[in-house]
């Protein structure tokens, strides 16, 4: 199977459930929410977080890519901060900065990369039955 691959931005308002309901579109042409279920959830979850991270953190708009490599489906999420997202410790008193967090137990593999006019924090699943990705590598 070629590559395949979309792409959209989301506003900081209705950033959040317009990503989760445009991937949820993507996904549903891959046939993953009747295959792989729970990779579904789990992508979306990340979704999520990775958008509300943009918004909240970086004060951006951001930018969604989705990309299928018949291995992984690549999250990309990029916003106009360059600062590097800053992992927090758990705290069962605060009511937010766990998403990095879910990311990391959800997803195979993260990074986040550096680009000139921000960063974009990219998050690899695999679905279940196909052969699994070097942790720490998104790109394979």
């Amino acid at each position: 199977m070629r590559a395949v691959g979309w792409a959209r931005s989301f506003p900081v308002s209705r950033g959040v459930r317009a990503g989760r309901h445009w991937t949820r579109e993507h996904l549903e042409s891959l046939d993953w929410t009747k295959g792989a279920p729970e990779t579904v959830d789990a992508i979306l979850l990340s979704v999520s977080e990775l958008i509300t991270n943009a918004h909240v953190h970086a004060h951006s708009e951001a930018q969604l890519v989705l990309t299928w490599d018949s291995r992984c489906l690549h999250v990309s999420v990029h916003d106009g901060d360059s600062a590097p997202p800053a992992p927090r410790e758990a705290d069962g008193d605060r009511t937010s900065g766990r998403g990095l967090a879910i990311v990391d137990a959800l997803a195979d593999c993260w990074a986040t990369r550096p680009q000139s006019s921000g960063k974009t924090v990219i998050a690899c699943f695999v679905p279940p039955g196909t052969p699994p990705v070097h942790h720490g590598d998104p790109s394979g």
